[in-house]
C-alpha cells in the first residue's frame, strides 16, 4: 500500500532533534520498501515555507528520495476535504473550542490519503482520525 506523508513528517527529519528526525526516516524508509511514497500538491507547497527550503530544494529532495508528488487532487479529493473541514468547523463551533485553527490544507492531504487509498504517515494522529474515520493512519 502506497504511504501519503505528511508535511509534519519531512519536517520533522529535517528537524535538528537527531531523535525526531531518525524517527521520521526510520518511518519513511519502512512505508516506501511496503508501498512507496506521496505527496499531496499541497504538502509540496507547505514544504516550501520551511526556514530556507526553497522550489527547487523541495523538488530535488522529494526526487532523490523518491517521493512521488501527486498535482492532481481532483473533484472528489476537494470534496473530500470540504466535507470534513466542515465538520471539523461545525464541531469548534460546537465545542466554543479556542484552541489553534486547522488550515485547508489539512483537510486536502487527509482526503487526498483517504480518497485514493493511501495510508496517511503523520505527527497529527488526532485531526487524521476525527476528520476521516475510514483513513489509515501510521505514526512516528
Amino acid at each position: 500500500m502506497t504511504t501519503a506523508v505528511d508535511t509534519n513528517v519531512v519536517v520533522a527529519l529535517w528537524d535538528k532533534d537527531p531523535t525526531l528526525s531518525l524517527a521520521a526516516q526510520t518511518a519513511l524508509e519502512a512505508a516506501f520498501h511496503r508501498g512507496g511514497l506521496v505527496v499531496s500538491a499541497p504538502v509540496f507547497a507547505e514544504l516550501m515555507a520551511a526556514p530556507c527550503r526553497t522550489e527547487n530544494f523541495v523538488s530535488s529532495f522529494l526526487e532523490e528520495t523518491g517521493i512521488a508528488v501527486d498535482w492532481d487532487l481532483g473533484e472528489g479529493v476537494w470534496r473530500s476535504a470540504g466535507r470534513a473541514f466542515q465538520d471539523y468547523a461545525e464541531r469548534r463551533r460546537k465545542h466554543r473550542n479556542p484552541g489553534s485553527r486547522r488550515i485547508l490544507a489539512d483537510f486536502l492531504i487527509g482526503a487526498h490519503a483517504q480518497t485514493r487509498g493511501y495510508r496517511l504517515l503523520t505527527l497529527d494522529e488526532r485531526l487524521y482520525k476525527a476528520a476521516f474515520p475510514t483513513l489509515t493512519i501510521e505514526t512516528i
